[in-house]
């Protein structure tokens, strides 16, 4: 009998070990506070690597490990960390121990003191036991929930409505790389409530998420790609999506980098979802960086000062000890900071280089340029210089979103938001050549309606990117960049002839629109053109490409328009948008179920989850 439990032993070990190494290993368990409550959103990551996932609204994870040497490491803001080595254990469940310490620099910061309750004890209504007089739904855990006094600040989005063709042919826009947007609105989320409405950038949420577009084959650096379908929440609409792919550059043909880290050390910093989550989001970069590469770092508070001159890429533990040292207090000289950084890139600048700033703050500038208008007039003009920019949001309630989207818009870079070591690790690992390595600049693009075919058509997004048509052809006009790697992705609802909802017909008084007589062009839907300079260059090259009148029942449409147009309804429900349709929350978790594909990094997944959060929300907020 005991040799027969050896022998089982041994081949049940066996297995185990074959499986480790052929697939994987898959780790589940739970996450709660001491008290055996939920924590949902808890960061676990396989030590030493990339690889990491989120626990969901009940506090319970999944995750694939390499072997059973892994080491699972814990991490939540107001908790503290907790190593996990896997051994042979397949289930793992953990108590997170409070942090006082990190709970005590949140009351200093001015954050709300709401005890520590799981998110099913925080979701209460007028017919709860607790018979509270108001509507509560918070992710009450230790560090979060909302700030005493919010002045988060926020560019007012004025939607897109439909519009006629007959006078309005041409739509002409920048592209958007940037996807801070999709993770602010997580982070509200998580934190227990619905965004603001002016939080939501359509877009930049379609565009937190790769696509599985084509790679570019001819010799310009991107590849462009058109599809028509049925409108999901219309029926009398159709839906085009154009898609850019990017070329992805293997990170070592990659040019070398002068890198500035512009750092916000100023008192509005001093709370653990910013300054240390800062500096642990710059580690993983270091750790990325090659012998080619130079580091320098700038800080800036009351004052702002170079606390590391222009340091080779081999010297990472120099870089991570000056890191060590940052500390927050004071007020924000963020212009000043600004000049310096640009500055520092200049006297360092590489020729044949990737020439970029990083800034990272909660874009709380309060002394010196302060205003948007001086900073956009400040990166405009050292932009030139050939420095890019890019920029990296930390935290809540003081969160200035528009200063950030002005300066890397303005700057020739990309904005992304950090609400997670997971987001930081997406942003400056998993996507590092897109972050810091433009392909192509002033990317825009100018789709011509057939009037023949299209009635009306409505751009989804694209507010803050809106051009003039005649500012396509003229390169002087700046507009988005386009990383190694990276994809952009558009949608249009489109009235076509056959649409049974018709606008009025508009007779102007000085002049008439007339449509040419049906031609070759009959079968034709749209012309897509556009534009784009190289990384150095001062002229644009164009391209164009036609659209076929040719449509395709959404079902038989692809993951990618599938998947796109599942994230827009999404957004249009968070903005309550009067073009919303039919969408519902429940509609667009069971298309995000059918349309999420592989999802290697799990980033789909964690979409379905927050869309049944705010479905939460919002049916917690109409029983009120």
């Amino acid at each position: 009998m005991k040799t027969i439990k050896i022998l089982a032993g041994i081949i049940g070990l066996t297995l185990i070990l074959l499986s480790a190494n052929s697939q994987g290993i898959i780790i589940t368990g739970k996450v709660s506070d001491a008290n055996n409550n939920a924590l949902p959103g808890v960061n676990i990551i396989e030590k030493g690597t990339t690889n990491g996932t989120l626990t969901d609204l009940n506090g319970e994870f999944r995750i694939k490990i390499s072997s059973q040497n892994s080491i699972l490491v814990f991490s939540f803001i107001g908790y503290l960390t907790e190593e996990i080595k896997v051994g042979q254990k397949t289930t793992i469940n953990v108590n997170l121990v409070e942090d006082v310490q990190a709970l005590e620099e949140v009351i200093v910061t001015g954050y709300a003191r709401n005890p520590i309750r799981s998110i099913a004890n925080s979701i209460t209504s007028k017919k709860s036991a607790s018979m509270k007089t108001e509507y509560q739904m918070s992710y009450d855990i230790s560090y979060s929930p909302t700030p005493e006094f919010n002045t988060e600040g926020y560019s007012t989005i004025h939607e897109n409505g439909f519009r006629e063709v007959k006078l309005n042919p041409l739509s002409t826009f920048s592209i958007d790389v940037d996807a801070a947007s999709y993770s602010n609105v997580r982070r509200y989320l998580n934190q227990g409530s619905l965004p603001p409405k002016d939080a939501v950038r359509i877009e930049e949420m379609i565009n937190y998420f790769s696509y599985e577009y084509e790679q570019p084959k001819g010799d310009d650096p991107f590849s462009i790609h058109t599809e028509l379908s049925t409108c999901p929440w219309n029926d009398d609409n159709k839906l085009l999506l154009v898609g850019l792919q990017g070329e992805k550059i293997p990170v070592e043909d990659l040019p070398p980098s002068n890198i500035v880290f512009l750092i916000d050390v100023s008192g509005s910093m001093d709370s653990p979802n910013k300054l240390p989550l800062l500096k642990s989001s710059f580690k993983l970069l270091v750790n990325q960086l090659r012998p080619e590469d130079r580091v320098a770092i700038v800080v800036y508070a009351g004052n702002s000062g170079l606390v590391l001159p222009s340091t080779p890429g081999n010297q990472k533990q120099t870089m991570l000890d000056a890191l060590n040292r940052l500390n927050a207090g004071g007020s924000t000289a963020g212009g000043a900071g600004l000049q310096l950084a640009y500055k520092v890139a200049e006297e360092n600048f590489m020729q044949e280089g990737n020439n970029r700033i990083i800034l990272a703050t909660d874009g709380d500038f309060n002394i010196g340029s302060s205003s948007n208008a001086e900073m956009e007039r400040l990166i405009e003009k050292e932009r030139e210089k050939g420095i890019f920019i890019s920029v990296l949001g930390y935290g809540m309630g003081n969160y200035k979103d528009d200063k950030m989207e002005i300066i890397a818009d303005k700057g020739n870079g990309n904005y992304a938001y950090i609400d997670n070591i997971q987001e930081a690790q997406k942003v400056l690992v998993s996507e590092f050549g897109g972050t810091l390595y433009t392909i192509a600049k002033d990317v825009k693009i100018q789709i011509e309606f057939n009037p023949t075919n299209v009635e009306s058509y409505r751009l989804i997004g694209y507010e803050n990117r809106l051009l003039n048509e005649e500012d396509f052809d003229d390169d002087k006009k700046d507009a988005g960049e386009l990383g190694s790697g990276h994809t952009v992705t558009a949608l249009y609802e489109i009235k076509t002839k056959n649409s049974s909802i018709h606008n009025n017909e508009r007779t102007l008084r000085y002049q008439e629109t007339k449509v040419k007589e049906p031609t070759s062009f009959s079968d034709e839907l749209v012309n897509v053109k556009l534009r784009y300079k190289q990384p150095e260059g001062k002229t644009s090259k164009l391209l164009e490409q036609v659209v076929k009148n040719n449509t395709k029942n959404f079902a038989n449409a692809s993951e990618n328009l599938r998947w796109a147009s599942t994230v827009a309804q999404f957004g249009m429900l968070l903005r309550e948008s009067e073009f919303k349709g039919n969408s519902s929350y429940d509609d667009v978790i069971t298309l995000a179920r059918n349309s999420k594909g592989e999802d290697e990094e799990g980033y789909r997944g964690e979409f379905i989850r927050l869309v049944k959060l705010a479905k939460t929300y919002k049916e917690g907020l109409s029983s009120k």
